[in-house]
């Protein structure tokens, strides 16, 4: 395998610093194009960065599609790109993520820290700081520390699991383990303890804020009066306008008495606060947002997402889904889940805000980059109009304008097979 210096300026062959050159395969035609770089694992593995961060990278700087989460090892960028080319951007990456600002050695370390990006060096001491307004700097910093591969997180997640057994018998609750990030089967989740989840630290240190009288987490009673009097009295309260627009599913009853009002509580709290936020539904916090569902008990909720995909977008839908992928990541936690957030869209753009309908494709790729929706619920959602959030008419013209998404979906897929059978 050819093998070139990291820093590719230093021409001594016996620089310490090795990493395989970029090998890259161009696959597919038409719209269809796209490059497989086929050594990126090897290559990530000697920066010592995971490789997500580069597949990232090329793709900003390309103004492409990057493919950050394969389930399958193959690093792809939409579009045809040679070697050589994604070798000079490679160069890019090292000297902004990965040399020493001081001594321009490799040998670093990226540590998070106060929503800030530090580079450690191993070989001079020094601590200097990655630009905050680099596109990757954003990715990495809403990714949290830097995490392995499938196998690794197994091998974390059964790890993890033995540690909590043993601490469970310890303290006399054998078996009574910490709850996935992913939820249970019922779609109910808790926030570990020590957890490298930047949104979920967030969460903490706002409970913290909070419960400044010093009393401990566990003992804080998150809940919302659902006696028949205050639910009168809240839907009372509740304005007009927001009591048409949000739309739940209705036809479900896992809800307790009340929680209806509980939701639209939810989606009035946004709004209000929107309008009173310079940002506007951006300056809204998800840190708040989450906080205020756990204050109303819906936190683990499906029909929450309904909520917030009607209310914490604007028509710059598209570049705000990865801002909130990590709110939303945490309260998405089933099918059932991911098929009320796409209803909730299907209201927002077909119904409430029907000039953003063309907008639908890029939204879809949004949610399905960022691992909000599933590509198995998004086929079955396409392939079906339905009336339950909006009339027939509206949700045949949002499938309609996800066909594009869709072929894609459905093209990247055969692709993807095709490659395996000639495998």
């Amino acid at each position: 395998m050819s093998t070139v210096n990291v820093r590719r300026d230093v021409a001594d062959p016996f620089y310490r610093y090795k990493m395989e050159k970029l090998q890259s395969k161009i696959e597919g035609k038409g719209n269809g194009i796209k490059t497989v770089i086929v050594n990126l694992n090897n290559v990530a593995q000697a920066l010592a960065r995971p490789p997500e961060y580069v597949i990232k990278y090329f793709g900003f700087e390309l103004g492409a599609q990057a493919n950050a989460k394969p389930t399958d090892d193959r690093w792809i960028i939409n579009g045809a790109h040679d070697a050589p080319k994604l070798q000079d951007y490679l160069d890019g990456f090292i000297d902004k993520f990965v040399l020493c600002k001081k001594c321009k050695n490799p040998e670093t370390v990226v540590n998070l820290r106060d929503n800030r990006i530090l580079l450690d060096c191993k070989a001079c001491g020094q601590r200097c700081e990655v630009d905050p307004r680099l596109k990757l700097s954003t990715f990495i910093l809403r990714q949290g520390p830097a995490k392995g591969g499938k196998k690794d997180k197994k091998a974390r997640r059964e790890k993890k699991k033995e540690k909590d057994e043993t601490n469970g018998e310890k303290n006399g609750s054998p078996g009574d383990s910490n709850i996935s990030d992913n939820g249970d089967e019922n779609g109910d989740f808790e926030l570990a303890a020590g957890s490298d989840d930047e949104f979920t630290r967030s969460i903490t240190t706002a409970a913290k804020e909070i419960n400044g009288n010093g009393v401990e987490d566990e003992e804080v009673q998150w809940s919302v009066d659902v006696s028949e009097e205050a639910v009168k009295a809240r839907a009372k309260d509740l304005p007009e306008d927001l009591k048409r627009t949000l739309v739940l599913d209705g036809g479900d009853d896992d809800d307790e008495e009340g929680g209806a009002t509980a939701y639209d509580q939810l989606g009035s709290w946004i709004i209000k606060t929107a309008k009173e936020t310079d940002g506007g539904v951006s300056g809204v916090s998800d840190v708040d947002i989450y906080m205020k569902a756990k204050e109303f008990g819906i936190e683990t909720k499906h029909k929450t997402l309904t909520v917030l995909a009607q209310t914490i977008f604007d028509e710059k839908i598209v570049k705000q889904i990865p801002a909130r992928a990590a709110m939303l990541k945490k309260l998405i936690t089933s099918e059932r889940h991911e098929k009320a957030f796409l209803g909730g869209t299907e209201r927002f753009l077909g119904k409430e805000n029907p000039e953003l309908i063309p907008q639908v494709p890029a939204v879809l790729l949004g949610y399905y980059q960022n691992d909000l929706v599933s590509e198995e619920v998004l086929k079955a959602w396409g392939s079906k109009a339905s009336k339950k959030y909006v009339d027939l008419s509206t949700s045949k013209k949002v499938r309609k304008a996800a066909e594009q998404f869709l072929t894609w979906l459905e093209t990247a897929d055969s692709d993807e097979e095709s490659d395996e059978d000639e495998d």
